[in-house]
């Protein structure tokens, strides 16, 4: 898979939506975004847009989802996540 996210990009938007999301059942909801992790915090989670990222070991992720428009907008949400991330 062409690594379409890096991993200091993944983390970033992670931190942003843990400190500036809204609380809920699932996680830290952000612009379209949810973000939570594993009990033991080792892996970190995104899910929205009909797409659930898995981020872990040795900074490799997955993406699930079923059709490429979800992915495309999935990565598009990160992207403009970091982009706020980074002008804050």
């Amino acid at each position: 898979m062409k690594n379409d996210l890096d991993s200091k990009t993944i983390l970033s938007v992670y931190e942003y939506i843990q400190k500036h999301g809204e609380a809920t059942p699932e996680g830290k909801f952000f612009n379209g975004i949810t973000a939570f992790s594993d009990i033991d915090g080792y892996t970190i989670y995104f899910k929205g847009s009909g797409v659930l990222m898995r981020y872990g070991f040795h900074n490799t992720y997955h993406l699930d989802y079923e059709h490429d428009k979800h992915k495309d907008d999935f990565i598009a949400k990160i992207d403009a996540i970091k982009k706020q991330a980074d002008s804050d």
